[in-house]
């Protein structure tokens, strides 16, 4: 018999996905006496485990030069949001290494892909008038590649009259010729 049958754990929808190496910004319920508050804890999740209970994620920061490190359960009611602000680069699940860095040393790049995928908007999401607006762009080039192509027909009939121009120049100076050849 496993445990698993009889429990399933209940994960907390406020909390999305999230991986190591991102840098999030968790909000969880305090209680002092008989106020609750909010506590926000930002840091990088340097620990995610999975298990049959729900598993947890370590975000770990340092503060005032000493590095605070805080487990928070993925089914926890106390965890009132995660907020992911950048993704970093890393090629570990465990991040333990940067324990014993300095936090200059500490920083991660940042991830690209993910970024670039939030920040282009998919087609269903825009708005009409963006579209209308995008429609108008593609209008106003397709009018800019024309313009060239008219311009390219201007210069050739130019060269046209410039050629019949230098035809009529040359016999002009040909019959002058002539003249003078019978003359003598």
């Amino acid at each position: 018999m496993d445990v698993r049958e009889f429990v399933k754990p209940k994960l907390n929808p406020n909390i999305p996905q999230i991986s190591p190496g991102d840098t999030v910004k968790v909000s969880s319920k305090t209680k002092e006496g008989d106020k609750e508050r909010l506590q926000h804890f930002q840091g990088v999740v340097i620990k995610m485990r999975k298990g049959v209970d729900g598993g947890s994620f370590t975000v770990r920061r340092v503060s005032y030069g000493i590095g605070v490190e805080r487990t928070f359960p993925f089914q926890s009611p106390s965890v009132q949001s995660v907020e992911v602000l950048r993704h970093g680069k890393v090629r570990r699940a465990k991040l333990y290494y940067i324990r014993r860095l300095s936090v200059k040393q500490a920083r991660l790049k940042e991830r690209r892909e993910r970024a670039i995928e939030q920040a282009v908007p998919q087609e269903e999401a825009i708005p009409q008038e963006e579209q209308a607006m995008a429609q108008g762009r593609q209008a106003v080039s397709q009018k800019e590649q024309a313009v060239p192509q008219e311009e390219q027909v201007m210069s050739q009939e130019e060269q046209a009259v410039s050629q019949e121009e230098k035809a009529v120049s040359q016999k002009e100076q040909a019959v002058p010729q002539e003249e003078e050849q019978t003359s003598e």
